[in-house]
């Protein structure tokens, strides 16, 4: 055995005992070639900072709370807009994927507005509401909505007909067919919706943090702009990529392989 298939071997073995943490191990040569290069002296420090120096602003960012409160102001943004968001686009794809009519009405017009992107509504937002929670909410609002209702629509129209006759012929009611067949045959694209939308509801309200923001992830970084603070905005970038990977790979993801799983969609 070679001395790299003995490494491969303890990899292995280390990522079944730590799966969560065994995810974070391609990252290590990343770091590694990062220290390199800010070793070399490449680029003056001042403007790229070396891994130590991120780590030690954002231990100084910890312990005077600011990382923790900025990060919880701009989790509950999310959270209240995605909420609200879902709570729009859910029904509503579920009626335009159920009515012929209303499909052919508004998908010209789901199509449109999908097109526009969340910082194009940022000027005229601005114009309205001023800075303020109001224009963040209504950007991760409209960003979370289009993906959940265009992924719901296609969800309820790709539902196997066939299901849904043989229920009809055994007596179901037409609600019945609805939440037993339908609804959990399009659960799946509901889901991968969802798992967009809030995607692009992270990079959006981060974008409005850095417009029109006063506190947040976003606001963190665009501030260390302004005091030159290259560490800062490292440090801010790392967060914003940590935690997504954690709420896409051990919440959603699993949601996602767990409704495709339990539907047939997909076999384990």
């Amino acid at each position: 055995m070679t001395y790299a298939q003995s490494l491969w071997g303890m990899y292995v073995r280390w990522a079944a005992a730590w799966p969560a943490l065994s995810a974070f191990a391609p990252f290590v040569p990343l770091i590694a070639l990062w220290g390199f290069v800010v070793w070399l002296e490449l680029f003056p420090r001042v403007f790229l900072p070396g891994p130590f120096e991120v780590l030690q602003t954002s231990w100084s960012l910890l312990y005077k709370g600011i990382l923790p409160a900025y990060l919880g102001d701009s989790m509950v943004r999310l959270a209240v807009g995605a909420a609200a968001g879902m709570a729009l686009a859910i029904p509503l794809g579920i009626f335009i994927g159920l009515n012929q009519r209303a499909h052919d009405a508004t998908w010209p017009v789901l199509l449109f507005f999908q097109a526009i992107g969340d910082i194009a509504w940022l000027p005229i937002l601005l114009v309205w509401f001023g800075f303020g929670l109001t224009t963040m909410t209504f950007v991760i609002v409209y960003t979370v909505m289009f993906p959940v209702i265009l992924n719901t629509v296609l969800g309820i129209r790709s539902a196997r007909p066939e299901l849904e006759r043989a229920a009809q012929s055994l007596g179901a009611s037409r609600t019945r067919i609805l939440f037993e067949v339908t609804l959990p045959g399009a659960l799946p694209n509901i889901i991968t919706g969802l798992r967009n939308g809030l995607g692009y509801g992270w990079r959006a309200l981060i974008a409005a943090e850095i417009i029109v923001g006063t506190s947040g992830i976003g606001f963190l970084m665009f501030d260390a702009r302004r005091a030159g603070s290259v560490d800062e905005i490292v440090v801010g970038m790392i967060v914003l990529g940590i935690l997504w990977y954690i709420v896409d790979s051990w919440i959603l993801a699993p949601i996602e392989r767990a409704t495709g799983e339990r539907w047939g969609l997909v076999t384990t």
